[in-house]
């Protein structure tokens, strides 16, 4: 296994930035207080992560450019 040449700018891309969002909203999903999750819907957080994992998969095929 080899890392991608570019692999200095990964943060720059869509795929890791969404992968990285969707870990985001599962941390905080977490250090919510149940009194407080209790007026969300059930399911919230994984819906969202698992739509910011879908967006990274579909970042991950579509040719991105050069924009910087």
């Amino acid at each position: 296994m080899t890392l991608v040449e570019e692999w200095r700018q990964a943060w720059r891309w869509f795929s890791v930035q969404a992968m990285a969002l969707s870990v985001l909203v599962q941390a905080a999903w977490e250090a919510l207080p149940a009194d407080l999750k209790q007026y969300l819907p059930p399911g919230l957080g994984l819906a969202l992560s698992l739509g910011l994992l879908a967006c990274g998969i579909i970042g991950r095929l579509v040719r991105q450019g050069r924009r910087f």
